[in-house]
């Protein structure tokens, strides 16, 4: 591991808006964002798979009404945010270490307002199919954790991701509010306020067209008839193997 990572894993430890294994409160963070965190009763909206946390620190500023969760497993990435957020003195944004398939061990039921998916790692392998954070099992996983009636943004450049993600949302019936195969040439791209991450502007500068939608659940709903059943979660993010997993 280089230097550079390392002295930025330890300026993590000792930063407030990144909370990550090892620290006291993050055991204790289910249901308790508002009290022990942002200090009010906002609405709390996430990034998953945020990366260097673009999205979270643009929103964070332009909603200083609202809180702001920034998810990604690599410290590395979530350092870069926290550095924004310190710079812009944004008290409304945090950086949240884990995997996204435990997000139901850090957020309570009906926690969340709103979540963004912003150029996930397409997974484009087949048997890579479980690992799409908008696969049946990772839908389940947001429903859980959105309150009714509230928004998933999925935003990518990738077009099988795309219209995998298409398909799955209508075999599931589930409300879309948005969706266009071409952001910049839409009526949504106001929804943006301006804001894009780096791998999106690398993709336009190549004459990528950018993908998003925009959906919500609708009541009864359930993915278990797609889910496969011998997909089993071994470890909570509490134990050892998780924290290890973090160090790679």
């Amino acid at each position: 591991m280089s230097r550079r990572k390392l002295k930025k894993f330890a300026q993590n430890e000792e930063r407030k808006n990144i909370l990550e294994p090892g620290k006291p409160l993050y055991q204790n963070l289910k249901g308790n964002w508002n009290e022990l965190i942002f200090k009010n009763s906002n609405e709390i909206v996430l990034e998953l798979a945020c990366g260097r946390g673009e999205y979270s620190t643009g929103l964070a500023e332009k909603f200083p009404d609202k809180n702001f969760i920034g998810i990604d497993l690599k410290g590395d990435r979530l350092w870069y945010g926290s550095n924004v957020a310190l710079e812009k003195q944004l008290d409304n944004v945090a950086f949240l270490r884990c995997q996204i398939q435990h997000l139901n061990y850090f957020f309570e039921k009906h926690e969340v307002a709103e979540i963004w998916i912003v150029f996930p790692d397409p997974r484009p392998k087949k048997g890579d199919a479980k690992r799409r954070l908008t696969h049946p099992r990772f839908l389940k996983i947001y429903h859980e954790i959105l309150k009714p009636g509230g928004w998933v943004n999925f935003k990518t450049d990738n077009k099988q991701l795309f219209e995998y993600s298409v398909e799955t949302l209508e075999t599931l019936e589930l409300t879309l509010e948005a969706l266009t195969r071409d952001l910049y040439n839409s009526p949504f791209l106001e929804e943006h306020y301006g804001i894009t991450t780096r791998y999106e502007r690398k993709f336009s500068a190549q004459g990528l067209t950018i993908n998003y939608l925009k959906f919500k659940y609708k009541e009864g709903f359930s993915a278990d008839h797609l889910l496969d059943k011998s997909f089993v979660e071994m470890y909570s993010p509490f134990e050892g193997k998780l924290s290890r997993e973090m160090e790679c």
